[in-house]
């Protein structure tokens, strides 16, 4: 039987003065304190906590300046680009993209893991044993029973990769050889379009377009629905991240806060100096005590477990102000 929990948005605004941002990917424990910002003007990095950013584009060989996701692994940045996979071994000074073999040069996530690279494309999934020089791809028409070729993200946990696609969320126990596929009509997800999925403690986190869902294993063989409403309004789950017994919800109307597995949330709304726009959260991220949320009007951080937050835009050197990702190493 469905289970669905509705939370009416605590509109808490936040001036952006006085903002400090939140935003991310899927690792939450760092071991130095770059900060790494996926722009739809190139990569943005930060040595300085995000007081400075020095910008990366295709000058310096990414595939495309619209960076969807980054991901930090043994001294390599991985980069997925509209342009393909960009990866960089001089601490991303510069890169060398790749294509060969990866289902569309649409790069949307990227994830490392055991030796190998997990690609998530507009054209399937792609996996790499050979560092990048090329992929395998599986796609939907194979029949391998992955939801869609729109792969959105890409998750790898206890042996399983799962995928975040637009036709559910698709579960492989064999390295990609086959797929379960996850949808609202058999298991309960809050909606086929998945974005973004997290694992951790045994449980699954899924960030879809209709809200957040959660299994209790890690097989998916259930979900409890988390929505998010203001009015008449559902917003949209964009991403999630647990850390620190806290869950992390990005959505289209802010960022949402649970400290009691998800009965209950906090919102966090964003808005500009006037009050007026409000920006959707594309993803979350926690790292060193830290919240970084990638938003439709900056980067911003917080210290203080959200109270406030601090944003960071083009004027600390960010490529754009529309921030897909962060991650934080």
């Amino acid at each position: 039987m469905k289970k669905i929990f509705s939370y009416g948005l605590t509109v808490l605004l936040l001036l952006t003065v006085a903002l400090a941002g939140c935003g991310g990917n899927h690792s939450s424990t760092p071991t130095s304190t770059k900060i790494y910002a996926a722009t739809i003007g190139g990569l943005s990095i930060s040595s300085d906590g995000g007081t400075t950013f020095v910008n990366r584009t295709t000058t310096e060989g990414l595939g495309s300046n619209i960076v969807h996701s980054i991901y930090v692994s043994g001294g390599k940045i991985y980069v997925a680009t509209e342009g393909g996979l960009s990866i960089s071994t001089d601490g991303g000074t510069s890169f060398v993209n790749k294509t060969n073999g990866l289902g569309s040069n649409v790069v949307t996530d990227v994830y490392v893991s055991g030796g190998k690279i997990y690609a998530a494309t507009s054209g399937g999934l792609s996996i790499s044993s050979d560092g990048g020089a090329s992929f395998d791809n599986t796609t939907h028409e194979a029949k391998t029973g992955l939801g869609s070729n729109q792969v959105n993200a890409v998750y790898v946990s206890g042996g399983k990769i799962y995928a975040a696609t637009s036709g559910g969320l698709s579960i492989s126990s064999n390295d990609g050889a086959s797929f379960v596929n996850r949808t609202s009509t058999y298991y309960d997800l809050a909606s086929d379009s998945v974005i973004d999925v997290y694992v951790s403690g045994g449980k699954i986190y899924v960030a879809t377009s209709g809200g957040l869902s959660i299994s209790s294993d890690e097989s998916g063989t259930s979900f409890v629905m988390k929505t998010f409403t203001l009015g008449a309004t559902t917003y949209s789950v964009n991403g999630v991240c647990v850390s620190g017994g806290k869950i992390y919800a990005a959505t289209s109307g802010g960022l949402s806060i649970s400290s009691d597995g998800g009965e209950t949330f906090v919102d966090k709304v964003f808005t500009d100096e006037s009050e007026e726009t409000l920006y959707g959260v594309y993803r979350v991220y926690v790292s060193g005590g830290k919240i970084y949320a990638s938003t439709e009007g900056g980067l911003f951080i917080s210290g203080d477990g959200g109270t406030s937050f601090v944003k960071k835009t083009t004027d600390n050197g960010l490529g754009s102000n529309e921030v897909y990702r962060v991650y934080v190493q």
